[in-house]
């Protein structure tokens, strides 16, 4: 067991028990509860696919409503030698039967209320009942000889992320990846058993991944913030208040809702939060500045990384200020991982030449779930090395180094685009428009068809207020072609703009 992630939780619930362990808007359970619930949920699973004749280490999906209930059948998952793979509950019918035809897996951790939606899919296996399951005594004595066969090397669980081609990417992570992230996580920001934290990303999401490791190693407890605050500013920060959180960590979207909405003006939180963490896109420093002057005691870190590397690779803890305008770096790579930034010859780049960020070490995907042509494509040999192999992962993200030798995010390479006879990235212009007091999302697209760089923004400005004050900040060739206002930037299910909306409305 010391070689899994469960370790953790058999440690925490040994030594502090009664400690409560996941709070949501329904309930909450002590770390005892945690661990016992689990190892039931663990001896229906292995009783089940041993009667199919089942592998014990194949997938289980979790098709249960965000809560508590969710994190308990993760871990009865991992006790059962098998990995999870959470689905959504609002996904698509179609996106689910994609996601069902490639993981093949034989049972499903539902409720009684969700199993009529869930019996509509493809899905042919068995069903297990969290209600009716949950509430069981464990029998460690069939679940024990199980646990002690998992190696680190076993999968833990296998996150969909969207395909280019519409075909969603099952990301497989091990237990080792998450314990080596974990660990650094923990040591870094000096995580303890006397931390609250309050979670926003979905289960489903990677982000998700450090609220749910950090607190089981730690023995912190783990808030689930109802969905529903991060409309209501005020009511968010109020139960971060009342509840005594004092590490978040966040999609940027997430902390600009708050800044826009003024809502430190009505709710203090000094003495509070501690520790104000964000991954998954670029935060602008406009918006980070306001968080900066209303908490200035708080330690800020922005995490970057793709659900390939179990979550992040590279941070910066903010130790200086910014202007409005100015990008706010990913910073450097975290323990026991190496960052490459290659150019287009595969050689390292030199001085402040973009290069694409590649990644080399523990925290790699073993690749995608069934997925040999799309794993080869993305996790490929380490071009700097021709002795060994050694599996590096192209994420696909230019980056160059600033003068404080810290990595600097410029965009996507496939927001790369020719225009006008110029190399242009995207991101360099949203971080410009970014720092305008008047916007507060934007984003920024390549329509082809007519050669022209379109502009989505959540405040009605016009084309030649945007020229006009971004003019200092990008070259001519890079101002916007046209400019869309929007009253409600669409967010994805992860917090993050949704581009794939924004692309319907070019």
């Amino acid at each position: 067991m010391k070689n899994s992630v469960l370790a953790w939780l058999e440690h925490t619930a040994k030594a502090m028990p009664d400690k409560v362990a996941i709070c949501d808007e329904r309930g909450s359970i002590t770390y005892g509860e945690y661990r016992n619930k689990s190892l039931a949920i663990a001896r229906q699973i292995i009783s089940v696919k041993r009667e199919m004749g089942m592998e014990l280490k194949s997938p289980v999906v979790v098709y249960l409503e965000k809560g508590l209930e969710v994190l308990v059948s993760f871990m009865g998952v991992a006790y059962s030698g098998g990995f999870y793979s959470p689905i959504d509950v609002d996904m698509p019918e179609s996106r689910i039967d994609k996601i069902l035809e490639i993981l093949q897996p034989s049972v499903v951790i539902t409720t009684k209320e969700l199993k009529s939606r869930f019996e509509e899919l493809s899905f042919q296996g068995n069903y297990l009942i969290y209600e009716e399951i949950e509430s069981e005594t464990c029998d460690e004595a069939v679940v024990s000889p199980v646990t002690e066969g998992i190696i680190d090397t076993d999968l833990l669980y296998v996150l969909f992320t969207s395909g280019s081609t519409g075909v969603p990417k099952g990301v497989s992570i091990n237990h080792r990846s998450v314990i080596d992230y974990i660990d650094w996580v923990t040591e870094t920001f000096e995580i303890s058993s006397e931390d609250k934290f309050g979670n926003q990303a979905p289960f489903y999401f990677d982000n998700s991944i450090l609220d749910i490791y950090s607190c089981m190693k730690t023995g912190a407890t783990l808030y689930i913030i109802p969905k529903k605050l991060f409309f209501q500013a005020v009511l968010l920060l109020n139960y971060i208040k009342d509840n005594g959180i004092n590490t978040i960590f966040w999609v940027p979207s997430a902390l600009i809702v708050v800044s826009k909405l003024k809502a430190f003006r009505n709710v203090d939180l000094t003495g509070t939060l501690k520790r104000v963490l964000f991954c998954g896109e670029v935060m602008p420093n406009k918006q980070l500045n306001i968080w900066r002057k209303y908490l200035p005691d708080v330690v800020y870190a922005n995490l970057y990384g793709p659900t390939e590397i179990t979550d992040a690779c590279t941070y910066y803890i903010v130790d200086r200020e910014f202007s409005d305008e100015e990008p706010l770096p990913i910073g450097i790579p975290m323990k026991n991982t190496e960052i490459l930034v290659l150019n287009e010859k595969d050689e390292l780049v030199k001085e402040d030449e973009v290069g694409e960020l590649c990644v080399r070490g523990t925290s790699l995907s073993m690749g995608y779930y069934n997925n040999p042509e799309k794993t080869r494509e993305a996790f490929v040999q380490n071009p700097l090395n021709k002795a060994v192999p050694e599996i590096i992962y192209r994420t696909g993200d230019l980056v160059k180094y600033n003068e404080f030798g810290e990595i600097i995010y410029l965009s996507r390479k496939d927001f790369q685009i020719k225009h006008l006879g110029h190399r242009i990235e995207l991101g360099e212009i949203e971080t410009a428009v970014s720092s305008l007091e008047e916007v507060t999302l934007c984003c920024c697209l390549y329509n082809e068809k007519r050669q022209e760089i379109v502009l989505f923004l959540d405040s009605d400005l016009s084309r030649e207020f945007i020229r006009e004050r971004i003019s200092e900040l990008v070259p001519d060739y890079m101002i916007p072609g046209k400019v869309k206002y929007l009253a409600d930037m669409p967010i994805n299910a992860n917090g993050k703009i949704d581009r794939v909306k924004l692309k319907e409305m070019l």
